[in-house]
């Protein structure tokens, strides 16, 4: 599959080289492609690019940016080009602003969720979210003695979650359909809870299983 991920921050480069580890072909976009020379010499057969190129490469779109510049990176990626396309949401509705007492301040309210607002803004493509609520090292194969953890994902369309769900496979890990993008509201909340053991201990390295 064609994957690009929007996106070169410690995030994409991660996922870019999951993907690229499970036979995919991989562009990654960037404002700035200096940022991405070390990755490009670790993985030669992957691509660099614009977000509009990255976009209209891609089969699938991967959204690994900042919450903060999330609506902005898509509107470059260009909305023709995400039309009909799964988009993989890893983002976070993040504030500018330091954690209070390890706990990040966010953006959004209680009754929203970024994805909400991002799937709203891009009606023609096909949110999905997933990989918000983990360290980026241990977004690919994580390897945990108890098992595999559990990753919590939502969107509207039922294929696309079906196509998410397969590559969260390839990658390791079990998921969890929590229903449509009003799900974001509990899912994307992970991310907070997921960062009170770093902030607090410098404990980075968890995941989360949901036992049935």
């Amino acid at each position: 599959m064609k994957v690009g991920i929007i996106g070169s921050g410690d995030v994409a480069k991660a996922l870019g080289s999951g993907f690229l580890k499970h036979g995919h072909q991989v562009m990654l976009g960037t404002r700035t492609p200096a940022k991405l020379a070390e990755w490009k010499n670790a993985n030669p057969t992957g691509l660099t690019g614009t977000f509009a190129d990255t976009a209209g490469f891609a089969e699938l779109v991967v959204l690994a940016v900042k919450g903060t510049a999330a609506e902005e990176a898509l509107r470059e990626a260009g909305a023709e080009n995400l039309k009909g396309k799964t988009v993989i949401d890893a983002t976070n509705p993040i504030e500018d602003a330091p954690p209070s007492n390890g706990v990040l301040k966010f953006f959004t309210g209680p009754n929203e969720s970024l994805m909400e607002k991002l799937q709203t803004a891009f009606p023609q493509a096909n949110f999905v979210k997933a990989f918000n609520s983990v360290g980026n090292t241990r977004m690919v194969n994580p390897s945990f003695k108890e098992g595999k953890p559990t990753m919590f994902l939502c969107g509207r369309d039922d294929q696309a979650k079906a196509s998410v769900a397969r590559i969260l496979d390839q990658f390791g890990w079990e998921t969890a359909d929590m229903g449509g993008p009003e799900a974001a509201r509990a899912i994307e909340p992970l991310c907070m809870l997921w960062c009170i053991p770093g902030f607090l201990r410098d404990e980075w390295t968890h995941a989360f299983k949901l036992l049935r």
